[in-house]
């Protein structure tokens, strides 16, 4: 019976002492955090998706970490739109100036091209603010 008491007890305060998902989860988090203050929006993607492989059952912590997921995609996608559109702009103005045949179809399936990715990006961003308001 002592034995089993003891045993019972010391269980207890091993298990009371171990750490939860979200303790463990602690640095990693504040590494993503930090990542994406400095502005490396993929790498702080890649270590959310790092942090939901190893701690599944942290709960607070993919919760904050889906906040932080939502603005670095964001923040990548607007960067993409705002290169898309000056790509765009700069072959639209190529085109515009272009005088044989060749050149200009070429541009034109180019333009159209960045025109299509453009607009997908956009979409991207306005599905990403409609998420965040969720």
């Amino acid at each position: 019976m002592k034995y089993i008491l003891l045993t019972t007890i010391t269980l207890l305060l091993f298990t009371a002492c171990a750490k939860t998902d979200d303790e463990k989860a602690q640095d990693l988090l504040a590494q993503i955090d930090s990542l994406y203050a400095k502005g490396k929006y993929k790498e702080t993607l890649d270590s959310i998706t790092v942090l939901r492989e190893r701690y599944p059952m942290a709960i607070e912590s993919r919760r904050k970490a889906l906040a932080v997921w939502q603005k670095a995609s964001l923040a990548m996608a607007q960067n993409d739109v705002a290169n898309t559109d000056l790509r765009l702009q700069e072959v639209t103005r190529q085109l515009n100036e272009a005088t044989d045949r060749l050149t200009r179809n070429m541009l034109a399936v180019k333009r159209d091209s960045l025109q299509a990715r453009y607009e997908a990006m956009c979409g991207v961003v306005r599905m990403i603010h409609l998420r965040q308001k969720q």
